[in-house]
């Protein structure tokens, strides 16, 4: 299965030039603790980079800097990964861990944003598989009890 069918495609957004303060309010109204920071290319937003509530309160808060002056960009460090939207599941899981992110935006074939993928999405999808079989060992004890008495 491609990973667009487990992502999340209201995917919250900012210019590289908005003020922080107002990436903030806007993730607080949309209650997400992320935006995508994006350079808007024709009519294709293209994922720049990821801003968290948390580089929020640790680079602008508890630096004491103003974030009505600090603008997205300039929180916006290293390269972004990026998962394809065709990508498997399998494939996603693997690039999670091995880039140490808890979140990824899932692009297209020309780069554009598609949506956004995270750990707590992947944790909720494997919850009822890993579920089942936890307690595959328990029913497999049970029958036998039964069919050997």
């Amino acid at each position: 299965m491609p990973i667009t069918d487990f992502c999340v495609r209201n995917v919250v957004c900012g210019l590289r030039g908005m003020p922080v303060v107002d990436a903030a309010a806007l993730m607080r109204h949309r209650h997400v603790g992320d935006i995508i920071v994006i350079d808007q290319v024709g009519d294709k937003r293209v994922p720049v980079g990821i801003v968290t509530d948390r580089d929020i309160v640790v680079e602008v808060v508890a630096a004491g800097l103003d974030p009505k002056s600090i603008r997205l960009g300039d929180l916006v460090v290293g390269t972004l990964s990026t998962i394809a939207e065709s990508a498997g599941y399998a494939e996603t899981v693997r690039l999670l861990a091995i880039k140490g992110v808890r979140r990824m935006p899932v692009v297209d074939a020309a780069g554009g944003l598609v949506g956004i993928i995270t750990l707590d999405d992947m944790l909720h999808q494997l919850a009822a598989p890993l579920a089942a079989l936890s307690e595959l060992a328990g029913r497999g004890r049970r029958f036998e009890a039964v069919s050997r008495n």
